[in-house]
Order: C-alpha cells, then sequence, then structure tokens
C-alpha cells in the first residue's frame, strides 16, 4: 500500500512534554496564520527532564505515530528534552517529512552576549545530552563564548502546575539565576520550551537584582521561521481558506487543564481530546524495568 503524499491542506502536528510548547505554538500561529494546527501536552508523561533518554525516545515516537495517524504534514517538536533525545530518530522514522526540533539558542546567545559569559537555563537531561555539548562545544570555539550550564530542577513542573507568578516560581528562578548572575552572565538561555511562559517573573528577579539589563534569548521565533522554510521549500504551505485556519487540542492527562492553558497563555479556546497513550515498556509504574 502506497502512503499518500501529504498535502498543503494537510495539519502541523506539534508536541511538548506538557503546555511549554505552547511559547512555540504562539509564534508559529504568527507566523503561519493559515496553517491547521494540532496540539499535544503529553502532560501525564512529564516531565521529560527526570526520565533516563531511551524512555524519552519510546514516549516521543509513540507521540509522532499517534499524530501521523491525523495525517499530519510535518512535525516541530516543541521541548527541548525531547528534541535532544530523539529528534535523529524521528528523521529516520519519518525520512520524507519535514521536522522541526527545538534547541536552546546557543549561537544567538554567543552573538548577543557583551562579555562572552552566558547562562543556560534548562533540564539536567538536556544539559546532559552529547548533542547538546557537542554544540556548546563547537560554539566556543568559533565564538569564545563561555557557556555557564543552569539545571532548573522543577521548574517545568511549577509552570504545568499554572505556578507562572507565585511567590515559590519566583524563589526557584532566584535561586536558579544567582549563580549565574554572580559569575558575571549577561545574556541567558531559555533552554525549555516552558521557560518563555514565566519570562515576566524572570524579568521581575533580574530586575531586582539590579540585572536588568540581561538579554534573554528565546528559540520559539526561530523554530517558527524553519517550520515556513520546509513547508515552503516542499510546497505544503497552506494559503487563506476557506476553510479557516484550526487549531485542535490533545493531552495525555487533563482536557480541562489544556483547555485553561490555551485560554490563559493564548487567549484561544480550541477543541481539547484526552488521549491514552501506552507508557513504554521500560517505564512500567515510574520505574526503570
Amino acid at each position: 500500500m502506497t502512503t499518500p503524499l501529504p498535502s498543503p491542506g494537510a495539519p502541523v502536528g506539534i508536541f511538548d512534554s506538557g503546555v511549554g510548547g505552547l511559547s512555540v505554538l504562539r509564534h508559529i500561529q504568527a507566523q503561519l496564520p493559515h496553517e491547521h494546527l494540532l496540539y499535544f501536552a503529553d502532560s501525564g508523561f512529564a516531565p521529560y527532564g527526570d526520565k533516563p533518554e531511551d524512555v524519552v525516545v519510546e514516549r516521543v515516537l509513540s507521540l509522532a505515530s499517534y499524530l501521523s495517524t491525523h495525517g499530519v504534514k510535518a512535525l516541530v517538536v516543541a521541548c527541548n528534552t525531547a528534541t535532544v533525545a530523539a529528534v535523529r530518530e524521528l528523521r529516520e522514522r519519518y525520512p520524507s517529512m519535514p521536522i522541526v526540533g527545538v534547541e536552546p539558542g546557543l549561537k544567538p546567545a554567543a552573538a548577543a552576549t557583551r562579555n562572552g559569559k552566558v547562562g543556560v537555563l534548562a533540564t539536567e537531561r538536556t544539559l546532559a545530552g552529547a548533542k547538546f555539548l557537542a554544540l556548546r562545544d563547537q560554539i566556543h570555539e568559533a565564538t569564545g563564548a563561555d557557556f555557564l550550564l543552569q539545571p532548573c530542577v522543577g521548574l517545568a513542573d511549577q509552570i504545568e502546575f499554572g505556578e507562572l507568578d507565585s511567590d515559590a516560581t519566583a524563589a526557584m528562578l532566584a535561586r536558579f539565576l544567582q549563580p549565574l548572575l554572580d559569575q558575571g552572565a549577561d545574556t541567558l538561555v531559555l533552554g525549555c520550551t516552558h521557560y518563555p511562559l514565566v519570562r515576566a517573573s524572570i524579568e521581575r528577579v533580574l530586575e531586582k537584582a539590579g540585572k536588568a539589563d540581561v538579554t534573554l534569548i528565546d528559540t520559539g521565533d526561530a523554530v517558527a521561521r524553519q517550520l515556513a522554510r520546509l513547508l515552503d521549500a516542499g510546497s505544503l504551505l497552506r494559503h487563506q481558506g476557506p476553510p479557516p485556519a484550526s487549531l485542535t487540542g490533545f493531552t495525555s492527562a487533563s482536557a480541562a487543564a489544556l483547555k485553561a492553558a490555551f485560554a490563559s497563555l493564548l487567549g484561544v479556546d480550541p477543541p481539547v481530546h484526552e488521549v491514552a497513550i501506552p507508557v513504554p515498556p521500560s517505564w512500567q509504574n515510574g520505574t526503570r524495568n
């Protein structure tokens, strides 16, 4: 049986471990307003950052397989941890499909820094990944920029819980940011798609520390531009309808929670469906077998 070629009218699939990918989705909506979009928040299996890499790979392939049943023409891995762990396997599984991953913006940060000190806020899994470390070393050699790595354990969970402006989140941010500021970082990479959602809180912490001039790097815009380039190259751009562009949400947790996140973070109210994606066999009951 021949697999049908994707058409410009097919949707783009976007997925993340939770609501963090909404920070990427908003850039995609702004740059590609005519595209049909499917967003999968894997909140039932979040966070990815504390799970073994092989488990994350299995999970990402399962989510991509589910989205492929909806005829997606492209995939956006709107999660830094998932990109580091599994984007190569995804491209091997779907060689003819445009696939865009999210990587910490080390290159734009190296260009933006004034003193060569760049702090990188990310999950433990992202910062430990061989692909990330190779990229860090490559950009350091090319630019001389020093990258100061700060794992932010628990921050993505706070954001998933909707704690964007709470005192607890502010205290957590201050704990993560202060060591980077003490080392002289004048530029900070928001190396997880969840983190731009607390950008206002980060800016308040920086202002309180007397560091309001620190530059923040968010790569969501670059992801949307790369998606647009790949769709254009494959003659897959959808132009203005009818029908109008649609957005549909899927989640492995609570539909009500994802609908609330869509409303509070993007000001939209799309249909949301709860979907049961089997847990990888190597992670039954939350522990490795």
